[in-house]
């Protein structure tokens, strides 16, 4: 360890700046002492496994009342290893040209005695954000992209660059993230964060093993969090996001979600007019409806699917919506754009539909509200009787009427009313059973071996989108042909196929299910006058995550709590497998296994009776956080569960 006055020495000037965050520009930062940071620069030999480490990971972040200010970031890292030489390299800034401004203040690249070898980038260039061509965004984002001379295996590379909000999205809102620990060893860690004593922020920090120091003076309060030698933290399987073991540090500014409710009804309201065009439309989308659930379903799907998704992202469009009449003559608009449109149709045919703000991967904090913790938006219906919402993903182009996506179930989201009042509510969550797949194969054997049958696979939930997806285009006889191959031969090799039945992945109402027959396969062999039957079903036998969870046991305890959810997933999945045996054959039946635990439950089943041979194999995975000293009960059912490690079953023929 360094000894701790190095780090006094290091930020000294910045904790006693009376109350003022150091002016950072292309001469430098006044509160930190190069010649002393330099010096900081280690010996490869001291970290052989390690292709860099970071020096100075140091933000200086000073905002006003109404949400402007400057966010200055400094890096400071030694390449140690030839292929930390390309990251070091090549940099790029990003940032929001409608509103913000960014300054480079200085990328240089020294030796280890902290002589300059080049002062500058040799190629600068910025541009627009490149725009993809399926899903396109199209925003004002830029950026600048610059090339480094002289990295090389023993080099220092020293970054500033500081990036100016000119005007913020909700005035007086703001948002600082700040993780203290890095994917290398980090020498010296610096947040320094400088507001007006008349704002109170929210403040998270998690884990800490140092305090913060806070100054007012002249107006202003300054909070300055800065440590020394923070090891990396090496990820472990299963690790849960809510963890005891990562530092960090959010800060949020005085918004409320009632504000950020308030503001978006400013920016939505007069969007929810349709034209006599549109209205004619609908009338014809719903026109063989029997019921309100039905014209939903219909609307649901006619918005979701009839207009193709583009972001027009520039300025406040990338959150204001278009005007319905906008996405109707141009056929397209993003989630913001698609949900307007679809509330607004639903709140034609008498349904009370509101928008929801929401992140798309979930992960919002409730306790720090801020208009930068969404990136999406869905509609919520009200339908007459029901006292829940229905949430409906207008850019989720196949997920069924009445599903929720599972990236934000259980997650946060803010409904927002007309009169711009915000509910707060936790998106519904889906029991795993409802995220199944069921796959069943059935047929029978010859006297030769040779199987007879027929596969089937069926999906639901979650686990539904591979195959929406794999059919939502045609199929040309071609690539039917060249399917119904594959999928014989995943079952059996070398087995033909024929008849395969397939559905259209669009058709929202259509049960996701793909069936193939199965001729001419091979799954036994001959051995000593018996027959050797390779099991065409899934094997969730995890030796390997076993020894690699001991393995790490008998080095160091765990520290990272279990994500339940990440051992197997909140899914549920049944392989069965029924085959006629020729008459007076018998199988020599392996064990049954059960394993039941809070990670999940798993059983494997094997019987005969008469002449059908039955194995089914059933696994569900479950939700929540288990505490890391959890792990040996995790390594105990892992086992159980490869109890079932049975590939093959012996058959006997009849005796003659």
């Amino acid at each position: 360890m360094r000894p701790y006055p190095a780090v006094l020495a290091l930020l000294l000037a910045a904790s006693a700046a009376a109350a003022q965050a150091p002016r950072i520009t292309e001469r430098g930062d006044p509160s930190v002492r190069s010649d002393t940071l330099y010096r900081l620069a280690v010996k490869q030999a001291d970290y052989p496994d390690e292709p860099y480490v970071v020096m100075l990971d140091d933000a200086v972040e000073r905002f006003e009342a109404d949400g402007t200010g400057t966010v200055t970031y400094r890096t400071v890292s030694q390449v140690l290893q030839q292929e930390a030489v390309e990251r070091f390299g090549e940099r790029t800034f990003a940032y929001d040209a409608s509103r913000q401004r960014l300054r480079l203040n200085w990328a240089r690249v020294l030796n280890e005695q902290g002589q300059v070898v080049s002062d500058k980038p040799v190629h600068d260039q910025e541009s627009l954000a490149p725009v993809a061509s399926s899903a396109p965004v199209f925003t004002d984002e830029k950026v600048r992209r610059i090339s480094l001379g002289g990295v090389a295996p023993g080099t220092i590379v020293d970054v500033s660059y500081t990036v100016e909000t000119l005007k913020p999205l909700l005035p007086g809102d703001f948002t600082v993230g700040w993780s203290v620990h890095n994917a290398r060893p980090t020498l010296r860690s610096r947040l320094l964060v400088d507001l007006p004593a008349s704002v109170t922020p929210r403040i998270k920090e998690r884990n800490l093993n140092f305090r913060r120091t806070e100054t007012v003076a002249g107006g202003r309060r300054v909070y300055t969090w800065a440590t020394h030698d923070v090891p990396k933290v090496d990820p472990e399987p299963f690790a849960a996001d809510s963890n005891g073991v990562y530092m960090g540090i959010s800060i949020d500014g005085p918004t409320t979600w009632a504000g950020i409710a308030r503001w978006y009804a400013g920016l939505s309201a007069n969007r929810y007019a349709l034209t006599p065009a549109i209205e004619t439309k609908l009338a014809e989308v719903v026109k063989d409806a029997r019921t309100m659930d039905d014209s939903l379903r219909a609307v649901h799907r006619w918005v979701a699917q009839d207009f193709r998704y583009v972001s027009l992202s520039l300025g406040i469009g990338g959150y204001q919506p278009r005007l319905p009449a906008q996405v109707w003559e141009t056929q397209y608009g993003d989630c913001k754009d698609k949900a307007t449109l679809f509330v607004a149709l639903a709140r034609r045919m008498g349904v009370t539909a509101f928008p929801v703000l929401l992140n798309s991967g979930g992960s919002v904090d409730r306790a720090m509200p801020s208009v930068n913790s969404f990136d999406h938006m869905i509609a919520a219906v009200k339908r007459p009787g029901d006292k829940d919402y229905l949430f409906l993903d207008l850019t989720a182009d196949l997920t069924p009427y009445g599903q929720t996506p599972s990236s934000y179930q259980g997650e946060f989201g803010l409904v927002v009313h007309p009169d711009g009042t915000g509910e707060e509510i936790t998106f519904p969550q889906d029991p795993p059973a409802a995220n199944r797949s069921n796959t069943l194969l059935v047929g029978e054997l010859s006297t030769e071996g040779v199987f007879k049958g027929k596969w089937e696979q069926r999906m639901g939930g979650a686990m539904q989108y591979s195959l929406r997806d794999a059919f939502s285009t045609r199929v040309t006889d071609k690539q039917r042909e060249q399917m119904t191959r594959r999928l014989a031969n995943g079952v059996f090799e070398g087995a033909l196929g024929d008849s395969l039945t397939i559905f259209d992945g669009r058709d929202l109402r259509a049960e996701p299910k793909v069936s193939v027959l199965i001729d001419n396969a091979h799954p036994t062999t001959s051995s000593g006058g018996s027959f050797i039957f390779t099991l065409p079903l899934p094997d969730y036998a995890s030796q390997g995550t076993v020894n690699d969870l001991e393995a790490r046991r008998r080095k160091e305890p765990r520290r990272f709590p279990i994500d339940v959810g990440a051992v197997i997933g909140p899914i549920q999945s049944v392989s069965e497998m029924r085959v006629t045996l020729p008459a007076g054959w018998h199988a020599r039946l392996p064990d049954n296994v059960a394993a039941n635990s809070v990670f999940g439950r798993y059983s494997a089943e094997y019987s005969q009776t008469g002449r059908e041979l039955r194995v089914v194999r059933t696994i569900t995975g479950n939700r929540g956080t288990e505490p890391p000293e959890h792990v040996d009960a995790l390594i105990a059912w892992l086992k159980d569960v490869s109890k079932d490690d049975v590939k093959y079953i012996i058959l006997e023929p009849a005796k003659t």
